[in-house]
């Protein structure tokens, strides 16, 4: 057992101090993008500032021969596109390959030497427990102190096994640098045998029907469409929320579909997720819309928070109680649309327009 006083001392001399708190930085879309396909690459510079993440993918959407120009294409980006990483106003995520798979180690020993100062969070496939972390973690904490990195990276692990989501709590806590942890629907799928062949979203099969009006089964009965992935997504967000780190909806794979690609967007953002991965640029819109609180969800959190005064006691707000949980609530919705306001103009503008009821 780890002592827990060395929990947060570096896994190698040299190594950055792991953090103790991972900044709540705005993440609504995490764009996915080819780094090795030059139609794509070449539009990465003008998608700085538009969406929060840019994620450089290295694993199972690159064909085995691309794996090399992938991860020099990505170097590539991070070491030519201003504002791109680190402090700039779009975080650089990359996917690294599986780390059962023959290019893992080379994607971590190129990026962390080559470019360890722009990436912010490393995305690790198929984790299937905490022992998967703490190999990535000693390894990245001997390869900063070789670049001389002075900031440690965060890791981000996608729950797409039977074995990780049984194994979530200790994922979560395996690492001081755990950022986060996203839904992978369809190897997630595969792996508990489900039957559905859909890359995320509901299914037309997966239903509750109208009890039977007047007793005849073969009328008309109204049918609702269930979530999939709620218990899975709800699993996620309380395994994050007791661990200080972030549940992110994994990809939405009908694009065309913007109207389910919304809904299934919303129910995550409703549950605690705070972004979705963007697999086309008319997903980025859906997810900054989707992951921003309405202006009329503002208002009323701001004048909750108005009433209330000092938080205790109870107030009735518009024919509604008010309590501390009430406030409690609504400064969650406060304080991201304060972080939302610093690097979004737009909403910036909405938010500072909306006027208090007294």
């Amino acid at each position: 057992m780890r002592p827990a006083k060395d929990f947060f001392a570096p896994l190698a001399v040299g190594a950055p101090t792991p953090p103790r708190d991972i900044p709540a930085r705005p993440s609504r879309a995490i764009h996915f993008f080819d780094p090795s396909n030059e139609k794509m690459a070449a539009k990465i510079p003008g998608m700085v500032g538009t969406v929060d993440v840019l994620l450089g993918n290295l694993e199972d959407a690159i064909k085995a021969d691309n794996k090399e120009a992938a991860r020099q294409g990505l170097v590539r980006i991070a070491k030519e596109t201003d504002g791109l990483g680190s402090s700039g106003p779009t975080q650089l995520w990359t996917r690294i390959n599986a780390l059962d798979s023959p290019w893992v180690l080379d994607d971590l020993v190129t990026l962390v030497s080559e470019i360890g100062d722009k990436l912010d969070v490393i995305m690790v496939p198929k984790v299937q427990g905490a022992e998967d972390i703490h190999y990535v973690d000693r390894l990245l904490a001997q390869l900063e102190a070789k670049a001389g990195l002075q900031k440690p990276l965060l890791v981000h692990a996608i729950l797409e096994t039977a074995r990780g989501v049984a194994n979530i709590e200790e994922i979560c806590a395996a690492s001081p640098r755990m950022q986060g942890l996203s839904l992978g629907p369809a190897d997630l799928a595969a792996d508990r045998r489900m039957k559905t062949t859909r890359v995320g979203g509901g299914h037309p099969g997966y239903l509750v029907r109208q009890d039977p009006v007047g007793g005849d089964i073969t009328g008309d009965r109204t049918i609702y469409q269930q979530d999939l992935w709620h218990y899975t997504i709800a699993r996620m967000v309380d395994a994050c929320a007791m661990h200080g780190i972030y549940p992110y909806y994994g990809p939405f794979g009908d694009i065309a579909d913007v109207v389910a690609c919304e809904d299934q967007f919303r129910n995550a953002f409703l549950l605690g997720c705070v972004g979705a991965w963007s697999l086309h640029p008319k997903q980025i819109e859906i997810a900054n819309r989707v992951f921003s609180p309405s202006v009329q969800d503002i208002k009323h959190a701001r004048e909750v928070v108005a009433a209330m005064g000092d938080g205790t006691g109870a107030v009735m707000l518009n024919g509604k109680m008010e309590d501390d949980a009430s406030l409690k609530q609504c400064l969650v919705l406060v304080q991201l649309a304060e972080q939302l306001a610093a690097i979004d103009p737009k909403l910036k503008e909405q938010y500072d327009a909306i006027e208090v009821s007294a």
